[in-house]
């Protein structure tokens, strides 16, 4: 298991032969509260997993017990001038837009505290793995602002509308049972497994072809919103990038051989 750090709060481990990436949130004195320097760093471990035409699954923890994130680090915003903060928001975009834009499918570990930002990096996984530490919410409006990393689109795209209205206006936080009951995670599982889950799981859909996932994930996230006739156009421009694939080709040879595919990737 080979490991790279990006910056110094951002730690990058490959598991499966490389195929499964683990992005881990290794800020632990700051409960992994989302800095500039931490958000540059999220975003270039994201620029160079996309990149990497071994990389299958993304997955998304957290080095601290007690926290997955705490969201924006509140301190830093404090200490920042009005055009300081002006400079800071595209970096700040960089994290959470890095995560949503990474092309192969992602999925989040989430123990304790994902709240806010910390929150917004879960939401912008594809699944969300929780154990029964978990405490998410998007509290922004209680000091002052909104969600800023995608909240605000992603909540209701998961919940709907009205839930996600409620839930982000009244800033209220969510404890793990009912965070599944809404459908704020997708899977819950006893407190420490959230890792192990949800790399087993990462491990589970790196055995399928690596182009067939990256336009899947294509399909999925392009054909979100659009009516049922947009849509279908959008999943026949995914197959078609596959169809005449090399993976394409190895996966049917397979199937008739009944053998384990070798992918080629492309």
């Amino acid at each position: 298991m080979g490991e790279e750090r990006f910056g110094e709060f951002v730690l990058v481990r490959r598991h499966e032969d490389g195929h499964v990436a683990e992005l881990a949130l290794d800020r632990p004195k700051a409960m992994n509260a989302v800095s500039t320097e931490m958000a540059r760093s999220v975003a270039g471990a994201c620029a160079a997993l996309g990149a990497d035409r071994e990389v299958r699954v993304v997955v998304l923890t957290s080095t601290h017990e007690r926290a997955f994130c705490v969201g924006a680090d509140l301190k830093e915003r404090n200490s920042l001038s009005d055009a300081e903060l002006v400079r800071q928001r595209p970096v700040a975009r960089g994290a959470y837009t890095g995560v949503l834009e990474l092309p192969v499918p992602t999925v989040a570990a989430v123990h304790g505290f994902a709240l806010g930002g910390g929150f917004e990096l879960a939401l912008a996984c594809d699944l969300i793995v929780a154990d029964g530490t978990a405490v998410v919410g998007l509290p922004e409006v209680s000091v002052g602002v909104i969600p800023g990393g995608g909240g605000t689109q992603l909540l209701p795209r998961r919940v709907g509308a009205a839930r996600a209205a409620e839930l982000i206006f009244s800033a209220r936080r969510v404890e793990a049972a009912e965070a599944r009951e809404l459908g704020l995670v997708d899977v819950l599982v006893e407190d420490g497994q959230d890792r192990g889950e949800a790399l087993a799981l990462a491990s589970r859909i790196a055995v399928n072809s690596p182009v067939g996932l990256r336009a899947a994930k294509r399909a999925l996230r392009l054909g979100h919103g659009l009516d049922l006739r947009a849509g279908l156009e959008v999943e026949d421009a995914a197959w078609r990038s596959v169809a005449f694939s090399g993976d394409r080709a190895e996966g049917v040879a397979a199937f008739n051989d009944k053998r384990k595919p070798r992918w080629p990737g492309e």
